[in-house]
């Protein structure tokens, strides 16, 4: 964005500007001209106009987007121009570019703590992508940095680090990500969701905030989701089942499994990820499946009497925010990290969900666990709304602003 100042002869010879007009980008400093009638002359006045600038970055999954996008609204109030880097061809660019916030596209590749012929070939395309990530850095001169993490965010990080940028990371799970646990090394300051986090980061940048937490998820209408999921009234309590962006196969086969017993007493909505319609199941009624919601999901929310989930942390800190009694099903630490168990195990001490290992999943058992948390709902409830929540959104805000005001 461009700002285009008038500048008279004097003071185009005072500070050194040819040409009638100055054109450049806004933080520029720029003069204007008052006549002082008690002085009966023209005096020159400065004045500086100051757009601060953001590079975001995460990706991958829709946990390392969707913070961001809690996040804008705040920064664009607080005054800050947004850019975003991501990778080429990640989910997060669809998700980005609906925001209509300019989108940079690099050379991701995964690090891997598995063999993989891949990982040959992946380290040159990270890379690839800090070399552009640099390029970006210079180009856009940013103030700071924001990165939700994911693969692709670490050459943007170490980029930001390598120019001088101060950058802020953010840690949803309670143990650290291979991806963060590199970019922790040029980050500045170090977010986190869980205190038990506090103990795997550096102390003088481990920084409690919470999950930022997208505002319209509190603003849902419960009666356009009855009609987007064609139910036929507001009879039977809600189940929202969310089986992560990618969706799970054995959630949605627990699920399915038991459909005929839960919709005697229930509704349903299915997420079940990309591919993972099953169109047997269509046109039953009180049932309602979609791959993914967008921004139906919060009236799904505000229809939903309770909930069946992943793990993710993402995730659960929405349904701990909407105080929604819910069914945790980690995956398994034998085909992850393990990060969801721990985020589950945190939940379930604290009161706020009843879990279900996922090699103890069984019709029987998820049966089981909707009679026991809907029957209970109110002590879910009590224990959420007693969780003493804190506002991440605005504390995330004040730490991007100290380290803008630092750096400048």
């Amino acid at each position: 964005m461009n700002l285009t100042v008038p500048i008279g002869r004097k003071f185009r010879h005072l500070f050194g500007i040819t040409g009638q007009t100055f054109t450049g980008k806004l933080g520029i400093d720029f003069y204007c001209v008052e006549y002082n009638i008690n002085m009966r002359q023209t005096e020159c006045k400065k004045g500086y106009i100051y757009m601060k600038k953001i590079v975001m970055t995460g990706g991958g999954t829709a946990g390392h987007v969707t913070p961001n996008i809690a996040l804008m609204p705040a920064l664009k109030e607080a005054g800050y121009d947004i850019e975003y880097i991501g990778s080429v061809s990640g989910m997060e660019k669809g998700l980005i570019e609906a925001q209509k916030i300019p989108y940079h596209g690099i050379s991701s590749g995964k690090l891997r703590r598995y063999f993989d012929w891949k990982n040959f070939t992946d380290p040159f395309r990270v890379l690839k992508g800090y070399g552009q990530a640099v390029s970006l850095m210079k180009k856009l001169k940013p103030d700071v940095v924001f990165s939700k993490g994911g693969f692709v965010s670490v050459p943007v990080v170490l980029a930001a680090k390598h120019c001088h940028v101060p950058a802020i990371i953010h840690e949803s799970d309670i143990t650290p990500g291979l991806a963060n646990k590199i970019a922790i090394k040029g980050a500045k300051k170090v977010c986190c969701n869980f205190p038990e986090t506090m103990k795997y980061l550096p102390a003088d940048k481990a920084v409690l905030t919470g999950s930022p937490i997208r505002r319209e998820l509190f603003s849902g209408v419960a009666e356009n989701a009855i009609k987007l999921c064609n139910f036929p009234d507001h009879n039977k309590p809600v189940i929202l089942i969310i089986g992560g962006s990618l969706g799970s196969k054995k959630v949605n086969e627990a699920v399915r499994e038991i459909l005929p017993e839960l919709l005697k007493d229930f509704y349903v909505i299915h997420l079940c990820g990309k591919g993972n319609l099953d169109n047997k199941l269509a046109g039953i009624t009180g049932y309602a499946q979609f791959e993914y919601a967008n921004a139906e999901l919060t009236d799904m929310f505000a229809l939903a009497d309770m909930a069946i989930s992943r793990a993710g942390a993402n995730s659960i800190c929405e349904l701990l925010a909407l105080h929604k009694p819910n069914i945790l099903i980690p995956l398994s630490a034998a085909a992850s990290r393990g990060d969801q168990v721990l985020n589950a195990k945190s939940f379930k001490k604290q009161g706020f969900s009843y879990v279900i290992e996922e090699e103890e999943l069984t019709k029987d058992s998820l049966l089981s666990a909707v009679k026991e948390v809907y029957g209970n709902r109110d002590k879910y409830k009590d224990a959420m709304a007693k969780s003493g929540q804190m506002d991440s959104i605005a504390t995330i805000i004040d730490l991007i602003n100290s380290q803008v005001k630092k750096s400048s």
